[in-house]
């Protein structure tokens, strides 16, 4: 484990799954552990699980000491093809998703398709949607990708280079417009209704 092969030098701290956790409220607690911890400016932030796990640890680490490096691990399909890659880190309040936060990109990306062999189907589609999403706004020849991935029994290996041009997509996007004030906004495409259905929802849905 990550422990044993730190030894001393590291701590797991964990967060319930789900959106309903996603607040200042987790914030400040792992935060505050951290701190009784002793951790300092030296401190990496390893987040490792689906994309409310990095959007929180994220957010803790562009926060803790005014800033430390955070490491993205994600190990859902969503987080591989939304999260991860970008810098946005926040958590909603109850006037809607992702209003409190801050830009903080991670000093790596960790993927490893292996990990989704573990997902329920239902998260498979949250992540291939997303997929589609890419094809819809940016590229054409990727979107018949993921098509013949959805119709392909053998489909395994695609599944991986289909992660790799996606993270292209995206790194691309956001180079060009980190702060979201132009060119980045198309990579809301889909989101801006649904996350108006979560708020409506009290984050049910």
């Amino acid at each position: 484990s990550v422990s044993e092969a730190l030894g001393d030098r590291a701590s797991i701290f964990t967060m319930p799954a789900g959106e309903e956790h996603k607040t200042r409220q987790t914030w400040a607690r792992l935060s505050d552990e951290m701190l009784e911890a002793g951790f300092g400016r030296d401190t990496v932030v390893v987040a490792l699980g689906g994309g409310v796990v990095g959007d929180v640890a994220g957010f803790v680490a562009a926060t803790f000491m005014r800033g430390v490096p955070v490491v993205q691990v994600p190990t859902t399909l969503l987080a591989m093809v939304d999260a991860s890659i970008g810098g946005k880190t926040g958590v909603d309040t109850g006037h809607g998703k992702n209003l409190v936060g801050a830009f903080h990109n991670p000093s790596a990306v960790l993927i490893d398709p292996l990990v989704l062999s573990t997902l329920p189907e239902r998260h498979l589609r949250a992540g291939l949607a997303e997929m589609i999403k890419h094809g819809v706004i940016a590229d054409a020849a990727y979107f018949r990708s993921v098509k013949e991935f959805l119709t392909d029994a053998g489909r395994a290996p695609l599944l991986a280079e289909l992660i790799s041009r996606w993270v292209q997509i995206k790194a691309t996007i956001v180079a060009r417009d980190e702060r979201e004030l132009n060119l980045r906004k198309i990579l809301n495409f889909g989101h801006t209704i649904g996350h108006a259905i979560e708020a409506a929802s009290d984050y049910k849905l």
